[in-house]
């Protein structure tokens, strides 16, 4: 069975967005040098399709992304009555360096997260990590049954930046 990949449109876009804007925690999968996957659960804060993290400078997570930079991310939320929303996507990270971006996303998530005041990466043993989404695939499960459609973003979704006025997506 083939999954049909279709060009992701406005509708979709909202829907996702919505679903990432109202979770903190995604579950990244990473490849590691010997082919075993590594997955692990982090916080994150999202600006539109854009997702930002922070991991330790020395990490496995952030090694393996200097290797190579496909990832997976799975986010899920649950729904009214144990139906589960969620989203499984394929993309490309990079380590954000810039500082004005980096201070753009710190007031984005002390916007979204007032609660927290520990994320705020700026010192040496912290890298916030972008992920660029290439293929989104939201799930809705609903009366037990799952609903899946696959879209495409495409490569070019690497040129966006991120917040504060910057380019976005969509």
């Amino acid at each position: 069975m083939t999954t049909e990949i279709t060009p992701i449109h406005g509708g979709a876009v909202a829907a996702i967005v919505a679903l990432m804007d109202s979770q903190r925690l995604l579950t990244l999968g990473v490849n590691r040098p010997d082919g075993w996957p590594q997955v692990t659960t982090v916080g994150y804060v999202n600006d539109g399709l854009n997702i930002y993290m922070s991991v330790a400078r020395d990490s496995q997570k952030l090694a393996n992304i200097r290797v190579d930079p496909r990832v997976s991310i799975a986010i899920r939320s649950e729904a009214d009555r144990g139906d589960a929303v969620g989203l499984s996507l394929a993309g490309r990270a990079s380590e954000v360096r810039d500082p004005h971006l980096i201070a753009g996303i710190n007031r984005l998530v002390a916007a979204r997260y007032p609660d927290v005041n520990v994320y705020c990466p700026s010192g040496e043993s912290v890298a916030v990590i972008h992920v660029a989404p290439l293929i989104i695939a939201p799930v809705a499960v609903a009366d037990g049954r799952s609903r899946p459609q696959t879209f495409a973003i495409g490569e070019g979704i690497g040129d966006v930046a991120g917040p504060d006025g910057v380019s976005r997506l969509f």
